[in-house]
């Protein structure tokens, strides 16, 4: 092949233009990823959109953020090959595990993988309206609060705040919500007293600068009856103070609780390629985009969550253990999940030949579950 030869081909790739791969240290990435997040003006959909930047700048890759207004409508591109990745929250453990929401027939566990993560100096908690005098979880009992359809993190995150005061939706007066923006313009609009979010969500500034103001609830360390009964129901909730949000500061923290947010997902099948490539790209990038906005400081390889609720993809595991990140530990700990992840499938596939349907087929999926899990050892 002579230079003239080699000269055309390269042109001919360059006038691709958008269809080419990007080789740029050994990244490989499309010209085009696709992956959905929250609504437009959450932390969740800013930060993907400062990463796509950084993506742009330095690999030519184009990233598409699809915004859905809850867990269902961010998962469901995901599982229809319409994106490849999701910047999720704690959905990701009900969708695993194929809890709650996902109980359901059209859905059941879900073959979800991680890549990376973000665990910032934010927290994930129930925000109130400042005039409606809620200081403490307590406080939340008779108060109007937010239920966001399809929303489970959303949902779960308010039952458990309830639970660590001793509560429970029923000690509530629910206002339901079709997504987690419109639960924040509830709030603005004084439809509801309560809602939960992240901290540095840009909905809830909106709430700060109105006449309502905005305050959250502390979730005092020290009371282990409290945390216990939190953790009960959400298991994947950590102790942490918050030191920036909406209302808060350094100054000002939020003891409280939470996890790590955004969660960068895929499919087990996702083509391996892919995924090392985005998780090096994300991590290689970091300096490039985490000044961007406080909440993003979150990706950085220090505060990963190596040993969470979900198994890691192998080809991001592949990526982490080149760079002297990944532990045997890690590694023992990613196996059980992804024999759980084996285990909850397998149970699944017996539900295939089930006539119930609707909270009856949801009672028979709890029992297959938990047997499964039980005979395989692990804990339901």
């Amino acid at each position: 092949m002579n230079a003239r030869t080699l000269f055309l081909g390269a042109a001919l790739m360059a006038a691709a233009g958008l269809g080419t791969p990007s080789f740029a240290d050994d990244v490989k990435l499309p010209a085009t990823v696709a992956w959905s997040a929250y609504n437009t003006g959450t932390t969740g959909y800013n930060q993907s959109v400062a990463i796509g930047k950084a993506l742009k700048d330095k690999y030519g890759t184009s990233l598409r953020v699809v915004p859905g207004k809850n867990d269902i409508s961010r998962l469901t591109p995901l599982r229809n090959g319409q994106v490849q990745f999701v910047a999720n929250g704690g959905a990701t453990y009900f969708a695993f595990e194929g809890l709650s929401d996902f109980a359901a027939k059209e859905w059941g566990p879900q073959p979800f993988q991680l890549l990376i993560s973000a665990s910032s100096d934010a927290n994930l908690s129930v925000g109130t309206a400042k005039d409606a005098n809620i200081r403490t979880a307590a406080d939340l009992k008779g108060k109007r609060v937010a239920w966001v359809r399809g929303g489970d993190a959303l949902n779960i995150g308010v039952e458990a705040v309830l639970a660590f005061a001793g509560l429970s939706w029923n000690d509530v007066k629910k206002v339901e919500f079709p997504g987690f923006g419109a639960s924040w313009d509830g709030m603005v609009n004084g439809q509801v007293d309560a809602a939960f979010a992240s901290t540095v969500s840009g909905t809830t500034r909106k709430l700060e600068a109105s006449p309502r103001g905005i305050f959250w609830p502390l979730l005092p360390h020290k009371n282990e009856a409290g945390w216990q009964r939190l953790l009960t129901v959400a298991p994947y909730f950590v102790k942490h103070t918050a030191t920036i949000g909406s209302g808060i500061s350094k100054d000002s923290p939020h003891e409280g609780g939470a996890y790590p947010y955004p969660i960068l997902i895929t499919l087990a099948s996702q083509n391996d390629g892919l995924v090392y490539s985005m998780t090096k790209a994300i991590n290689s990038q970091y300096a490039s985009f985490k000044d961007a906005m406080p909440a993003l400081k979150g990706w950085a390889l220090e505060r990963q969550a190596f040993k969470w609720a979900v198994p890691y993809h192998r080809a991001a595991v592949k990526y982490w253990k080149e760079i002297g990140a990944w532990t045997g530990d890690m590694d023992a700990h990613n196996n059980k999940l992804l024999k759980r992840q084996e285990v909850l499938a397998a149970a699944w596939a017996n539900m295939t030949t089930s006539k119930a349907d609707g909270d009856a087929f949801k009672a028979e999926w709890a029992k297959v579950r938990v047997a499964a899990l039980k005979k395989a050892g692990f804990t339901p």
